[in-house]
């Protein structure tokens, strides 16, 4: 039976028996990348959270966690608005360090593109992205995520921590929107 979040999923597309195993198995190349590295994962929220949590539990390197909120979405939660915005900035200095920034989705790579540049600028050691998810046929600047979980068509996705209207981050799997 469906519950009314499920109601508005077309299809699964990555199940939650992929996205665990696949996140294992990035955690597992990740830990071993990283090993003796002063590594910082960065979570870039909402949408990442969920990844994040795995993705950080399945490294057994050692490792410290920030969060910065950075969207280029505005009212239109379907299409990026190409403006980008800073809600929650960096606790720790990132100079010197290894760093991982933790995104759900590579889209337009609109967003990451910024936060790269801008990251960059403060000098860290090393500066790699890690995505869930990246939708290729999408993106409109050159910027290509170090580490992919799944490569997905341009369809409009929902669930494993990415929304629509601020509403289905916790369905297990992801969907395509009905």
């Amino acid at each position: 039976m469906k519950t009314d979040m499920n109601r508005e999923v077309d299809h699964i597309l990555v199940s939650q028996e992929q996205i665990a195993q696949r996140v294992a198995e990035l955690g597992a190349q990740l830990s071993e990348e990283y090993d003796g590295k002063n590594v910082i994962l960065v979570c870039i929220l909402k949408g990442a959270v969920h990844f994040f949590s795995d993705l950080s539990r399945s490294m057994t390197c050692h490792l410290e966690m920030d969060f910065m909120s950075i969207s280029s979405y505005g009212n239109n939660a379907r299409k990026t608005s190409g403006i980008v915005r800073i809600a929650k900035d960096l606790d720790s200095s990132i100079t010197g360090r290894h760093v991982l920034i933790v995104e759900d989705i590579m889209d337009s790579g609109l967003t990451l593109k910024y936060l790269k540049d801008l990251l960059s600028a403060r000098k860290p050691a090393s500066l790699k992205i890690c995505c869930l998810l990246d939708k290729p046929e999408r993106r409109e600047c050159d910027i290509t995520p170090d580490y992919v979980g799944f490569v997905i068509p341009n369809e409009f996705v929902l669930g494993y921590g990415l929304d629509y209207d601020g509403l289905y981050r916790n369905l297990p799997y992801v969907g395509v929107k009905a």
